[in-house]
């Protein structure tokens, strides 16, 4: 096996893991979610935050995988043209996700802390 071949296999996997940590990661979410149901807890907003975990989570590893694939493997304009528009579509996903979850965004991360911790919650 040839270096190109092993590192497209890396990326081929890192694109399994990536679709199996937002599988795994809903399956997990949806039996949380349905352990509490009949009990007086919210359901709605923990299985929407830990969903989007796993899917920003997964996101994460398919990005990755994109860039291994395309620096390393077929390093041609056109291929890098499509793994910028791959990595700004995940990029603006990522952080819809990230201000869905949390309710601020990524920059943001200090004064969501301080807000937490002021009110005396935590999510």
């Amino acid at each position: 096996m040839g270096l190109t071949e092993f590192i497209d296999n890396v990326g081929r996997t890192m694109d399994a893991v990536g679709v199996a940590v937002i599988a795994v990661g809903a399956l997990i979410s949806v039996a949380g979610a349905a352990t509490r149901l009949g009990k007086n807890v919210e359901i709605y907003r923990p299985l929407r935050r830990q969903l989007g975990q796993s899917i920003l989570l997964g996101l994460e590893f398919l990005v990755a995988a994109d860039i291994i694939r395309t620096v390393a493997v077929t390093p041609e304009l056109r291929s890098v043209l499509v793994l910028g528009a791959i990595v700004l579509i995940r990029t603006f996903l990522s952080y819809s996700l990230q201000l869905e979850v949390t309710g601020y965004w990524p920059w943001q991360a200090a004064q969501a802390r301080a807000a937490q911790q002021n009110t005396g919650t935590s999510k």
